[in-house]
Parts: C-alpha cells; sequence; structure tokens
C-alpha cells in the first residue's frame, strides 16, 4: 500500500476519534478497547521504512518522541474525559474543552516534530504517525477502562452487603 492509503487511514481515523469524542458515549466493559490500537500497529509495522536508514539515529529519535507525545496525548485525553454513572448503574463518558485543548496541544507537537525532522532531512514515512495514533488511542481507552472499572467498585462498594440501597457514582469532575 501507498502513503497516499496510509494518510487515508490516518484522516479517516482521527476524523472518526474526534468526531465522536465529544459525543456522549456509553462505556461497556466488555468492549476491546486494546483492537483499534492493535490494527494501527499492525497497518504502520507492515512494511519497511519506520526509520531512515540515512539517518538512523536521528530517524529513531524523532519516533520515540512522536511516541512519547503519543502517549502524552492519550493519557491528557483520558484525564480529561468526563465520566458518570447513570441511576441504571450504566458509564458515560465524553470529553470536555480541556480535551479538546489537549488534542490540540498534541497535534501542534507532532507538526514540531515533522518540521524538526525535514529541517535535519529525515526521511519521515506515516508510520510513525500511525504508531504515535495507535499509543494515544491504547492509553487513552486503557485509562478510560481503569477510570471506569474504579467508578463501578466506588458505586458498588457503597452499599451495604448488595443491599438495594446503593447510590448512583453520579458525575466525576475533571
Amino acid at each position: 500500500m501507498s502513503g497516499l492509503v496510509d494518510a487515508l487511514v490516518i484522516v479517516a481515523v482521527a476524523v472518526l476519534v474526534i468526531a465522536r469524542q465529544f459525543r456522549a458515549d456509553r462505556i461497556d466493559g466488555e468492549r476491546r478497547w486494546w483492537l483499534l490500537p492493535a490494527i494501527l500497529t499492525v497497518v504502520a509495522l507492515r512494511e519497511p521504512g519506520v526509520l531512515d536508514s540515512q539517518h538512523a539515529a536521528a530517524s529513531a529519535l524523532l519516533l520515540g518522541a512522536e511516541l512519547l507525545v503519543g502517549l502524552a496525548t492519550g493519557a491528557g485525553w483520558a484525564w480529561t474525559t468526563r465520566i458518570w454513572s447513570e441511576p441504571d448503574g450504566s458509564l458515560w463518558c465524553r470529553s470536555s474543552k480541556a480535551s479538546a485543548a489537549v488534542w490540540a496541544v498534541g497535534i501542534g507537537l507532532r507538526a514540531g516534530l515533522f518540521a524538526l525532522g525535514a529541517a535535519a532531512g529525515v526521511q519521515q514515512d506515516s508510520s510513525a504517525l500511525l504508531l504515535g495514533l495507535a499509543g494515544t488511542l491504547l492509553v487513552r481507552s486503557g485509562i478510560l477502562a481503569w477510570r471506569a472499572q474504579s467508578l463501578r467498585a466506588d458505586a458498588m462498594s457503597s452499599g451495604a452487603y448488595g443491599d438495594s440501597t446503593t447510590r448512583p457514582a453520579g458525575k466525576e469532575r475533571v
């Protein structure tokens, strides 16, 4: 597959993720939150060219920085996402305005890394961006799953010995 296909995959995933983040979404404990990041990683690593052979050290450094930015963006996005429990016990989440700021900073940092690599003459493939996006989604989904599990546990432990007087956890503040 070509760089054009990679670019289309990146744009499609980014549009899907960004559009869905500001819509309330039910958190399902059975969901395979790691599947999309795994698919993106396979797509990114399917062809050689992740590292520039002419500038191996600089390319590896840029890839590492891209991954760190992706992980930090995912963590920031997860911690700025609101999670709440409905009276029926279902958990929901929605990104906040702070999440949009996290995305903007992350995109700005990625653009800066790309510009830095271009100025250094490093051949950059879209694989690094796909790996960074996979890291972002993996960390965000993992932290949200952990937070949701903690919120469920808190809601269940508020009642005595499984009685039906458990109160809903309510909205979690960011």
